[in-house]
C-alpha cells in the first residue's frame, strides 16, 4: 500500500479548496493508497482546519508551531523533514507557496520531484505515471517519476474532481513535539492584502470574465452589458490589465484575485493554468472562443466556439427579452 500525505493549506481557518481534490488524486495514483493529512500552523485556525480534515482523511497529522503562525517555507520544510517519512509520496498544492517549499524538501527527503501535476496514470512497480500540461495547456505531457525513494509532488489547483462530504471519521495526531529545531534565516515580515478596485470580484456570484478576444478597449463596453443583463460583474486575465483596458483589481488568475463565483463566463479567454488557477469553488463554467483547441475548452461545463463579439450581443438581446 502506497503510503501519501497531503499538504493542507488554509486562511481565517479555512482550507483551500485543494484538500478536497488530495483524495482523487491519491485514488489516482493507487486505489488503495494511506492518505494522511498535514496541516501546520498555531493555534485556534489549526486546530479548527485539522478537525475539518477528519471526515476527508483517515488521519490528520498537526503540527502546531508559534513560527508556524506565518507562511514561511523554509520552517514549514524543516517541520515536514522531521515528521513524515522519507519515502512516501507528498502531494500539495502547485501555487506560489508550494513552488517555493516543494524543490527543497524533495532534495531534503533525497526522493523525486515532479511539478504542476493535472493527472496521474497510476502506477507499474516503482514508476508512477503522471500528466503535467505545456504550452498554455496546448499540449499534454506524459512523464514517469521513480517513486522509490518517495516523491514530492505539485498539484494544479482544479485537475481532480473534489470531494464534497467525506466518511473517512479520521483522528488527528499532534506531531508538534516532533517538529524539531524550526529556527531558519529567512523572516516572515507581512502580508499585503491585494487593493480592491471600485468592485469586488471575488464577492460576485457570477463572473464576465473577459480575455484577449475583446481585441480593443472600446469592447469591453460589450462585456459590461451582459454582465449588466445577467446582474453580474465583468473581470478579467491577464493581457487586459497589462493594456491597461482594465484594472488590476479586476484580474482573474495567481497574480490576480482567487474568485468563487457560482457561474463564470470565459469570453475569449484561452485559459492558461495562470488564470485557472485563480478560478475555485468548482462554478459552472461557460467558455466562448473562436479557437476550437483553446485549453479552456478542456476545463468548461459549455463550450461554444464562437467570435465573442458577435456572441455577447446576441446574449445580451435574449436575456433581456426574457
Amino acid at each position: 500500500m502506497t503510503q501519501i500525505f497531503a499538504y493542507i493549506p488554509f486562511n481565517n481557518g479555512v482550507a483551500e479548496d485543494i484538500a478536497q481534490e488530495y483524495p482523487a488524486a491519491a485514488k489516482k495514483i493507487d486505489e488503495g493508497a494511506s492518505l494522511t493529512a498535514v496541516v501546520t500552523g498555531s493555534g485556534a485556525d489549526l486546530d479548527k482546519v485539522a478537525n475539518d480534515m477528519t471526515p476527508i482523511y483517515s488521519q490528520v497529522i498537526k503540527i502546531d508551531n508559534a513560527d508556524l503562525a506565518y507562511p514561511n517555507a523554509d520552517i514549514v520544510r524543516k517541520a515536514i523533514e522531521n515528521v513524515i517519512p522519507s519515502d512516501s509520496i507528498f502531494l500539495m498544492a502547485h501555487n506560489t507557496f508550494g513552488m517555493d517549499l516543494a524543490p527543497g524538501l524533495s532534495i531534503k527527503m533525497d526522493s523525486a520531484y515532479a511539478a504542476d501535476i493535472v493527472d496521474f496514470e497510476g502506477v507499474e512497480g516503482t514508476v508512477l505515471k503522471a500528466v503535467r500540461q505545456e504550452l498554455g495547456g496546448a499540449v499534454s505531457t506524459h512523464v514517469t517519476v521513480d517513486i522509490s525513494s518517495g516523491a514530492v509532488i505539485t498539484i494544479r489547483p482544479g485537475s481532480f474532481a473534489p470531494i464534497e462530504e467525506g466518511s473517512a471519521g479520521g483522528s488527528v495526531v499532534d506531531k508538534s513535539g516532533d517538529a524539531g529545531d524550526l529556527s531558519t534565516k529567512r523572516k516572515f515580515l507581512e502580508i499585503v492584502a491585494a487593493e480592491v478596485g471600485d468592485v469586488d470580484i471575488t464577492k460576485s456570484d457570477v463572473l464576465v470574465s473577459v480575455g484577449r478576444g475583446i481585441e480593443d478597449e472600446d469592447n469591453i463596453e460589450i462585456a459590461q452589458e451582459l454582465a449588466e443583463a445577467m446582474n453580474a460583474v465583468v473581470s478579467c486575465s491577464r493581457p487586459i490589465v497589462d493594456a491597461k483596458w482594465l484594472e488590476k483589481s479586476r484580474q482573474v488568475g495567481t497574480s490576480g484575485q482567487t474568485v468563487k463565483p457560482k457561474v463564470y463566463m470565459a469570453m475569449g479567454i484561452s485559459g492558461s493554468f495562470q488564470h485557472l488557477g485563480g478560478i475555485k469553488g468548482n462554478p459552472f463554467i461557460v467558455a466562448v472562443n473562436k479557437n476550437p483547441k483553446a485549453p479552456i475548452f478542456q476545463v468548461a461545463d459549455v463550450g461554444i466556439v464562437e467570435d465573442i463579439l458577435d456572441f455577447m450581443p446576441e446574449l445580451t438581446e435574449a436575456i433581456n427579452d426574457l
